[in-house]
């Protein structure tokens, strides 16, 4: 039985209340949002080594992939910026107009990337332009993630918080699902300089319809119970310095600061490793050194497949970390990613049906943190420093660890021709992880600190009805409030 549990036996205030379908539509806004955001983003990893390093680097040779995997990561060197704006902004002025925003800017951004004309028409200008407008895609990348954690963790209700988490994930992986499933199309229906000179572009343009959906459902959603308590008791914090935020963030929560960072490192390189390096490996650096790789079209639809099947487990994932607790799911997935790291790259190595076995692994772990850690992050920070917390927090220990992790390998292995630094890295990663689990605290079933307990409206017994039938009207403390 977890914490929660326990003390909801012995009793305590009673919780606030929200409508289901007000959370489930808060879900939806997070989660479709985040298809969105990710869709976007996701698109540049699945193109990198097959189209992109031709249209934009095509006199770099064997360097081309490690261009454009510095392209992609140089969205990771602003995406601290973001988080630094974004965070502090909707602790003041509320998550849901922070989040709206985030959305269109990426919508933008990367509309703009597939119109960017290639190499042969603009010279040098064009790989600067790409490097641009993927810096203000990790801009807006700063303040999404960590703002719709934000979101759906404080919409949530205790006892379901991981489940309602794990849909964000879940629109994750939609985004990516769809971003790899559209680019794979392009790759097999063209022909290779029908491709090369506009198709590699139809992909960003289907962004549009996306961003739209998302920016739609965000802006008809209620800023989130927590926010909305913070508010009614203490008006002042909409203007407190950003200073002083910091301040509150660095002296009082520097150990939860840091337990979510580990977290953070053990999931997000095991992400990268698996969407945006393992295509490139595939595709460019096993051929390249005489291996057994996989074309284009091939390695797209396995990554499909895995996506496809962590979409088919992750909300059970959620779901279970509500009833046995976040720690004994986390800590399984890093010990994996310690264990069966290396093993997994080997199996990629192997021909065709190592590969599929291999990335099954990679997503087998990915998809325990995925499951998780959007509930588990959130609670490690009160209501005042959440967003702007997990801003700081999450960008930094991404971009300086796990978005440069595609690049640093390519080099790596580029350099010493040794191919097993995949493996390395998602060994290390996981023993971060185990690190940081050990020290994290229990949360499921518990309230998010700084707010009160909050049930919703479909985990309340039903109204005790009158001799008539008539539902008789609930006690005032059991209301919404």
């Amino acid at each position: 039985m977890t914490e929660g549990a326990r003390r909801r036996r012995r009793g305590g205030p009673a919780p606030a209340v929200e409508e289901e379908r007000t959370v489930r539509r808060a879900a939806a806004a997070a989660s479709i949002g985040n298809v969105a955001e990710w869709y976007d983003f996701g698109l540049f990893s699945y193109l990198a080594a097959v189209v992109l390093n031709r249209v934009f680097y095509p006199e770099a040779g064997e360097w081309s992939s490690v261009l454009i995997l510095g392209t992609f990561a140089a969205a990771f060197v602003v995406r601290p910026l973001g988080g630094f704006v974004f965070g502090p902004l909707g602790d003041r002025i509320g998550r849901t107009r922070v989040l709206a925003f985030t959305v269109l800017l990426m919508t933008v951004a990367t509309l703009a990337l597939g119109l960017v004309p290639s190499h042969g028409t603009i010279g040098v200008a064009a790989p600067l332009l790409v490097l641009l407008i993927r810096m203000l895609q990790g801009f807006s990348a700063g303040g999404e993630y960590t703002g719709a954690l934000t979101l759906i963790a404080e919409y949530a209700p205790d006892r379901r918080r991981g489940f309602f988490g794990s849909w964000l994930e879940f629109g994750t992986l939609t985004g990516y699902t769809l971003g790899a499933g559209a680019c794979g199309t392009v790759i097999a229906l063209l022909p290779e300089d029908d491709l090369l000179a506009w198709g590699w572009r139809i992909p960003f343009l289907l962004a549009l319809p996306l961003g739209i959906a998302g920016i739609y459902l965000r802006m008809r959603l209620e800023d989130t119970p927590a926010f909305r308590q913070l508010m009614e008791r203490s008006p002042a914090l909409a203007s407190m310095p950003y200073r002083r935020a910091m301040q509150i963030l660095l002296t009082r929560y520097r150990g939860p600061a840091l337990v979510a960072g580990g977290l953070v490192v053990a999931w997000n390189v095991t992400n990268y490793v698996l969407t945006n390096y393992m295509p490139t490996y595939l595709t460019s650096t096993l051929p390249r050194n005489g291996e057994d790789g996989a074309s284009g079209a091939t390695a797209g639809a396995m990554q499909v497949a895995v996506m496809a099947f962590m979409l088919c487990v992750i909300l059970g994932i959620g779901r279970l970390s509500d009833r046995i607790g976040r720690k004994p799911i986390l800590m399984t997935a890093s010990l994996a990613l310690v264990v069966l790291g290396l093993p997994a790259v080997w199996l990629v190595r192997g021909g065709l049906p190592g590969q599929v076995v291999g990335l099954l692994i990679m997503g087998s772990i990915l998809v325990c943190f995925a499951a998780v850690c959007p509930s588990t992050l959130p609670a490690q920070f009160p209501t005042m420093v959440r967003y702007g917390g997990l801003g700081v927090v999450f960008n930094l220990f991404v971009s300086i660890f796990a978005g440069t992790a595609p690049t640093i390998i390519e080099t790596a292995v580029t350099t010493t021709g040794n191919l097993d630094w995949p493996g390395y890295y998602l060994m290390a990663a996981g023993a971060v992880g185990v690190v940081s689990v050990f020290f994290l605290r229990e949360t499921a079933g518990t309230p998010l600190a700084g707010a009160a307990p909050l049930t919703s409206s479909a985990d309340l017994p039903p109204p005790p009805l009158s001799p008539e039938g008539v539902p008789l009207e609930q006690p005032r403390d059991e209301r919404r409030h």
